[in-house]
């Protein structure tokens, strides 16, 4: 039997496919997102508290290394494999290098069910691994494309703009905020506050899953025929960019859960932080198609498939 946060999903692809009028309204998504954000902060800064040590230092630059490693790779694939423009490359790169919240949550609670061991840094590869990607896209797209530097859009969406509004996005400081706080705090005090919210954990992620289903079963209906190449792009690469987050996990001698979390976050691709920001860079991209891969395909499989798949690749490893 799949987790039973996962079925929340099915339902709502269900129900979106067959039309159903279920649907969660934006002020309890933006509820759901927060506290999701939030909570998975505070667990990570939690498992932190007094657990700090020099080697964290070099297990974090591994990871970040990874955020710039991907996209690079990727980008050759998308010119000349899947055949998309320079824009579209870029805009695919940037989603696929960075990382999914909902898929991050899904492992994290496939961890805890399954009782694998889980280091508290885990909540710091999700800003880790985004933030590298999605400036890869953007650096990329401005050598193949623009040169010159004086360009209006270059001007309004350079660099700099684009390292602050990834800072600033919400979901990071949700992230980072919860890991000061649960780091400061620890699992003995706050209770009042930390245990509500990890009490109510798995409540939430199924309920953001719900929506998540509706959200892909919207994105799957504007399948085409000539979507093909994006299509079988968004199913392979998962079980593709899985490895690399296995390996490095098992080169850094991660716990069985960390590693299981970072194979399903190179493995994902961001429908949230990614979009927004190649929405302002990038406007040349079609950014319906990249979410249409990545929240259509990818994230579906990765939730109903890739994940347990991910942890039976890293038992047989492991051995």
């Amino acid at each position: 039997m799949p987790d039973i946060v996962t079925m929340f999903f099915v339902l709502g692809v269900l129900a979106g496919l067959v039309r159903s009028d279920l649907e969660v309204p934006k002020a309890a998504y933006d509820v759901l997102s927060l506290l999701l954000m939030l909570t998975i902060g505070l667990k990570g800064g939690i498992a932190l508290h007094g657990n700090l040590a020099p080697e964290l230092l070099i297990r974090l630059l591994a990871v970040m290394a990874l955020g710039f490693l991907i996209p690079l790779g990727l980008y050759p694939v998308m010119r000349r494999l899947v055949k998309l423009n320079i824009a579209d490359s870029a805009s695919f790169i940037a989603h696929y290098g960075s990382v999914s919240a909902g898929t991050f949550a899904v492992a994290l609670a496939y961890t805890q069910t399954h009782s694998l061991a889980t280091g508290g840094e885990v909540t710091l590869y999700l800003v880790l691994l985004e933030l590298p990607a999605i400036l890869t896209g953007m650096i990329l797209y401005a050598l193949f494309i623009r040169g010159a530097p004086t360009d209006k859009n270059t001007e309004r969406h350079g660099i700099g703009t684009i390292v602050a509004e990834s800072f600033t996005n919400r979901s990071v400081i949700l992230l980072v905020g919860g890991v000061v706080i649960g780091w400061m705090y620890g699992p003995g005090q706050g209770q009042e506050v930390t245990g509500l919210l990890m009490g109510a954990f798995t409540v939430v992620l199924a309920l953001f899953l719900l929506d998540m289903g509706l959200t892909a079963a919207e994105a799957l209906r504007g399948v085409r025929r000539r979507h093909w190449r994006v299509l079988t792009f968004a199913l392979v690469a998962p079980m593709v960019l899985a490895w690399p987050g296995l390996l490095m996990g098992l080169l850094l001698e991660l716990p069985v859960g960390s590693t299981l979390i970072l194979a399903s976050l190179t493995a994902s691709a961001s429908y949230i932080a990614a979009p927004v920001a190649v929405r302002g860079a990038i406007p040349e991209a079609d950014s319906g198609l990249a979410m249409l891969a990545a929240l259509g395909v990818t994230f579906p499989f990765n939730v109903l498939v890739g994940i347990p798949l991910y942890a039976i690749w890293i038992q047989r490893v492991v051995g």
